[in-house]
């Protein structure tokens, strides 16, 4: 880092914290240094001060820019002294991506953007919370796409010392290191300290000179396609998490794992346990009462399986520090598949954590029904899988001008909290608001003009067609976002499902645009394809006026995209979208959504805040519904969205689009933001670190309870019931006796239940009454209808007090 001049010290400050990435203020600065070099750099404000012209810098010092860096760096003082006091346990989030901003480029989508936003939403909530990742020095690749639409995938290499990230060292000040044993050797880690506001967040890396090149690769790229690589890159960031954190002399109460890539920490954490003198199965128990898992994909192919020969060579040995054999070691992950077993990554996440969870309401139902083999005997909606609705981090997705001028018209309050939703006085918003959101969109018009032409010229293509790139898209016309990672179930070509009928529309009286964005995995062909053959029918149908597909989607380019839309467009097949946050980033920005009810819209789908396509029911093919999908859209499109943008009145733009526009930020805004979500989770931290402790101070009576356990399975229920029959105000009555002795340990927490479901599905538990050496209920339903009935043995785990093993009579 150069010496600054002495009036502009405070910029290092800034830059090695991302805070500023989220406070325009604090980017301006930047900005103001070297506006095509800040560009050049995807905002990287320490490559940006590494080279910067010295001139400039002692120019600036000599103006009014110290006082406007002096008011920046006293304000993310004042944020940081106003989470001094940290909030909860303390909680280790781990993740295998994080997506802060494009100038680290250590994500991949979704899941890493979501990962940063809820780092970032935990810092302005002051949550006592530390992230643990991997430092990808390629990071993830950039994208190029041919005349063709073919993608090529380019990689970068990464220098820490460029990167807002400082060196972590021990205590005596010299590297830290940990180390991970894999077969016949010792892979060593560092570790990178990226700070992001309140909250530091450890990125390890194998990238040491100690380590052989081939294990120094291991954490070049983010999500290696070859298994062998795959969960090496797993072990390192589970256990060598673990180590991390203790080798910094920190012990969380809570360990949340973002998705299961970080499964392996589980291991590690029983390990720990079992070597403080603790056997394995209360080990296990310690380990699960404070973690807690997010599943992020409905898709079965999205979660991680290895074969159980490459588990066991890289883990071979391991068993006998956990206290157990190979048998009980591989039953933690182990999972039935058409053409044998498997070690799965999130059947490990599960089967070491007390709380888990999807990402949305619908998402939640598919996964208690995926995961439901995990908890035999059970009914799908017992099984403890919950759900947290993703959120997005309002500030670093909302516009600058739109921040100001929504903190205008919603008043201060709003700042302080955008998750309440009586702070979004929406009805304030009118001509100033709409005059931001088409200089948004024109700015995007401009933007994508400018990247299309860069990717033509690129390409050698003729001088034709860089002229028809400087004249693509139309400022005035709805435009439609699309973008997004390119999987076949999101289905970016369904628009072309007709043809005709899309050229209609778009030859038609109302002006209509599209902008697609988005990458596929190097490995996922038919993701490739699809690229591909949206490039094909783009250029087949003469549409490249109208629809532009612009390259290397990354976190600028969303931030672009979904400020400058007036429409977002989203097509998954239904279930298949797990949340999805998109189309909440272009909602904050006064865009609508279009979208299928699938992950979050179908919660968040009022019929007055955006558009729906088509329903929930489910079709017997694919084929049937992607074309009933875009016979709606074309529907939608057709009758309702472009008659309503259109309809302007004398003040240029339409009352009724506004009113839906002011009914989306109303509804979206508070309740899909960040702060909301992890608030909720903040929640489950203190229910986790409760139960943690609650465990270590109970580990006795854990410990007879486990021992027991085995006795709950030998034993039997033998049940007097009247089968089927019909009651006119009468009640049902049930009779039960237990066959077999039941241990002490287990009598407390052992329940009889009668087990009753309505047709229309509601499910109710009620527990027989001991009487006269068995047990017995008289049981009358609140409701009249039609029910079904079952009796039986019901055992509540003694920590959580949740019904944790059933046996049916």
């Amino acid at each position: 880092m150069p010496l600054l001049p002495e009036p502009l010290k405070g910029l290092r400050e800034l830059a090695y914290n991302l805070w500023w990435s989220w406070n325009p203020e604090a980017a301006e600065l930047f900005h103001e240094v070297d506006p095509s070099l800040w560009k050049r750099f995807r905002g990287n404000p320490v490559k940006l001060l590494l080279e910067a012209d010295p001139a400039r810098l002692e120019a600036l010092a000599a103006t009014s820019y110290p006082a406007r860096v002096g008011a920046v760096v006293e304000a993310l003082r004042a944020y940081l002294k106003a989470r001094a006091e940290k909030k909860g346990p303390l909680t280790a989030y781990f993740s295998a991506e994080y997506g802060f901003h494009s100038s680290l480029p250590i994500y991949a989508g979704g899941l890493g953007v979501l990962a940063g936003d809820h780092v970032k939403a935990a810092s302005d909530l002051g949550l006592n919370l530390v992230g643990v990742g991997l430092l990808y020095h390629e990071g993830y690749f950039h994208q190029r796409l041919s005349p063709e639409g073919a993608q090529v995938e380019v990689y970068e290499t990464l220098h820490p010392e460029e990167l807002p990230l400082l060196p972590v060292g021990d205590r005596e000040g010299r590297p830290l290191r940990v180390g991970v044993e894999f077969p016949g050797r010792t892979v060593w880690l560092s570790a990178y300290r990226v700070q992001v506001g309140a909250v530091p967040v450890f990125l390890l890396s194998a990238n040491l000179p100690e380590n052989a090149p081939e294990d120094r690769a291991l954490t070049a790229r983010l999500y290696p396609s070859e298994p062998e690589a795959r969960l090496s890159q797993e072990l390192l960031l589970g256990l060598g998490g673990v180590r991390l954190l203790r080798a910094l002399g920190l012990a969380p109460q809570v360990f949340h794992m973002n998705e299961g890539h970080s499964a392996f920490l589980g291991l590690e954490r029983v390990r720990e346990l079992v070597a403080e003198g603790h056997p394995f199965p209360v080990a296990l128990e310690l380990a699960r009462s404070g973690a807690l898992f997010t599943t992020h994909t409905p898709v079965p192919a999205g979660h991680d399986v290895f074969p159980l020969d490459l588990v066991e060579r890289y883990l071979g040995g391991f068993w006998e520090k956990m206290g157990t054999d190979r048998e009980g070691f591989l039953a933690l992950g182990l999972e039935e598949k058409p053409w044998g077993q498997v070690f799965s990554m999130s059947n490990l996440a599960l089967r070491t954590s007390a709380q888990a969870g999807g990402v949305s309401r619908l998402h939640g139902e598919v996964s208690r029904e995926m995961f439901r083999h995990l908890w035999p005997g059970f009914l799908k909606e017992e099984v403890p899988l919950g759900h947290v609705t993703n959120g997005v981090h309002t500030w670093t997705f909302l516009h600058p001008r739109l921040r100001r001028h929504y903190a205008e018209v919603f008043g201060p309050e709003w700042l302080k909290r955008p998750e309440d939703p009586a702070t979004w006085r929406v009805e304030g918003l009118g001509e100033e608001f709409w005059r931001i959101h088409k200089d948004l969109r024109a700015e995007l018009v401009r933007e994508a003009r400018s990247r299309l032409y860069e990717q033509r010229r690129r390409n050698g293509e003729s001088p034709s067609r860089l002229r028809e790139a400087e004249r693509a898209l139309d400022p005035e016309a709805l435009t439609i976002g699309f973008a997004r990672r390119f999987a076949t179930y999101k289905r970016a070509v369904l628009l072309f499902q007709d043809p005709e009928r899309l050229l209609r529309l778009l030859r038609g009286p109302y002006p209509l645009q599209f902008v697609f964005a988005g990458k596929a995995h190097p490995k996922d062909e038919p993701g490739k394809a699809y690229l591909r053959e949206l490039f094909a029918r783009i250029r087949e149908y003469g549409l490249e006026d109208r629809m532009v597909v612009l390259e290397d989607y990354d976190m600028y380019l969303a931030r672009l995209l979904v400020q400058g839309s007036d429409l977002w467009l989203n097509t998954p097949r239904r279930p298949m979208e797990a949340s999805g946050t998109s189309g909440m980033k272009a909602a904050l920005n006064g865009a609508l959504n279009l979208s299928v009810l699938d992950g979050w819209w179908a919660e968040a789908y009022s019929g007055k805040n955006g558009f729906a396509i088509g329903d929930a029911r489910v079709y017997e093919s694919e084929e049937a519904q992607d074309a009933a999908d875009a016979q709606a859209l074309y529907d939608l499109l057709e009758s309702e969205v472009l008659p309503l943008f259109y309809a302007k009145g004398p003040e240029g733009y339409s009352s009724g689009w506004l009113s839906m526009v002011h009914e989306s930020l109303r509804t979206v805004g508070p309740l899909f933001s960040a702060a909301r979500m992890v608030g909720e989770y903040a929640v489950l931290y203190s229910k986790g670190a409760a139960w943690a402790q609650k465990a270590q101070a109970e580990a006795a009576l854990l410990r007879a309870f486990l021992e027991a356990l085995p006795a709950f399975h030998a034993l039997g229920l033998r049940v007097e019931v009247p089968g089927d029959l019909t009651l006119n105000g009468e009640p049902l009555v049930a009779r039960a006796w237990l066959e077999g002795e039941v241990p002490e340990a287990l009598r407390p927490f052992l329940e009889v239940q009668l087990v009753v479901r309505r047709s229309t599905g509601d499910l109710e538990r009620v527990p027989l009454e001991a009487k006269e050496g068995g047990y017995e209920v008289r049981y009358r339903p609140s409701r009249p209808g039609s029910y079904a009935y079952g009796v039986r043995l019901a055992l509540r785990h003694p920590l959580t007090g949740q019904v944790g093993w059933v046996r049916w009579a």
